[in-house]
């Protein structure tokens, strides 16, 4: 009998092993993991030198991971044995916290932070330095300045991140956003902050620069659950978040034009398409792109505005259309800084440098 057992057993095992290798070779491999924002591994082409170096296998296995059979699930059930079985804070870096997921960013890059104040002062330097512009610096405390401390996580030192990144760009004055923002202007399951929480911010920001700014606008809630970037990256069960964004007569007249390729092409302040897919958060000027501007006829003033940015201000630029004839947002690490006169010129203007603590930790060009 135990040796009809151990058979059973060796055949049941084999079948498995040989069945799950037969659906990752015979099914169409998935292109992109929904719940993990990114694209998945493609099967490697065979070639002698790939053999030969290895290659081959390192892609082989990246492929089959990311095409396991049932992958989704089993990293629900690795994530939840790992948080609710053995306790453990954080799941490759990914924790909950009074209500919030979030991913520790710790502890400070300082060869990044170098290598952000360093482009900046490139852009400085080769484009606006001498010219009549105004030059001002934003930097957006991402919310494990708020979070981490709550749940006893570790985090950079912000202030001193802060103040190394404004010593280095000493031309631009510094407009300070810290006190005005608190954990609840956050997404529960994103890094990026909520729209409707940033009508002051918008207005300290405007002020700070000399402008005047509207703040007559109306709630609108975009009708499908945001289960933003961290909730796929936890792989747990987690209750989605509500994308609310602002709407007025001034914005509704303005025209955006995107340069995707570096032709213009039309866009929109709420890109509603963008909104109902796979990151919800695209609604707000249709995502990542490299050069986006906004013009407003119904503007009382010629004065214009460039905003060198990452994906937080895609929500914050629309409040600020109202104090401009025209908005320009430049995305470095879409966009060559050798490209940049190819479309805007650096005189008579507001220049704005904003960045938020995890693009500047990283890397804010391409």
């Amino acid at each position: 009998m135990t040796k009809i057992k151990n058979i059973l057993l060796i055949v049941l095992t084999s079948c498995m092993i040989l069945g799950f290798g037969a659906y990752e070779l015979l099914k169409t491999p998935d292109e992109y993991s929904l719940s993990e924002r990114r694209t998945l591994a493609k099967m490697p082409e065979v070639s002698f030198e790939s053999l030969l170096s290895g290659k081959y296998m390192s892609e082989f296995e990246d492929f089959s991971l990311d095409q396991f059979f049932a992958r989704d699930t089993f990293r629900s059930v690795k994530a939840a044995t790992s948080r609710y079985l053995f306790r453990q804070k954080d799941n490759h870096g990914i924790y909950i916290s009074n209500g919030h997921l979030s991913k520790l960013e710790y502890p400070a890059n300082e060869a990044k932070l170098d290598n952000s104040a360093q482009k900046i002062g490139e852009v400085y330097d080769k484009f606006i330095s001498g010219s009549d512009c105004k030059v001002y610096l934003s930097v957006i405390p991402d919310k494990n300045y708020f979070l981490a401390p709550l749940g006893g996580y570790p985090m950079m030192d912000y202030e001193s991140v802060t103040q190394t990144l404004r010593d280095k760009v000493g031309f631009a004055s510094y407009i300070d956003l810290y006190p005005l923002l608190e954990l609840d202007d956050y997404y529960n399951t994103d890094q990026h902050w909520k729209q409707e929480k940033l009508p002051d911010v918008a207005k300290h920001i405007a002020e700070a620069m000399d402008s005047e700014i509207s703040l007559d606008f109306s709630e609108n809630v975009l009708d499908v659950p945001f289960r933003g970037a961290y909730c796929g990256q936890a792989a747990l069960s987690f209750k989605p978040d509500t994308i609310r964004y602002l709407t007025s007569d001034i914005l509704a007249s303005c025209k955006v034009t995107l340069y995707p390729t570096g032709k213009p092409q039309e866009g929109f302040i709420y890109d509603m398409k963008k909104g109902m897919g796979k990151d919800p958060y695209e609604l707000f000027l249709s995502g990542a792109e490299p050069l986006v501007v906004i013009e407003n006829p119904s503007s009382d003033t010629d004065r214009e505005l460039v905003v060198f940015r990452d994906s937080f201000t895609s929500s914050l630029a629309p409040l600020l259309a109202s104090g401009y004839s025209k908005i320009t947002l430049v995305d470095l690490r879409y966009m060559h800084t050798d490209l940049i006169s190819n479309y805007i010129t650096f005189e008579n203007k507001d220049v704005l440098f904003i960045y938020s603590t995890l693009v500047l930790n990283n890397n804010i060009s391409m």
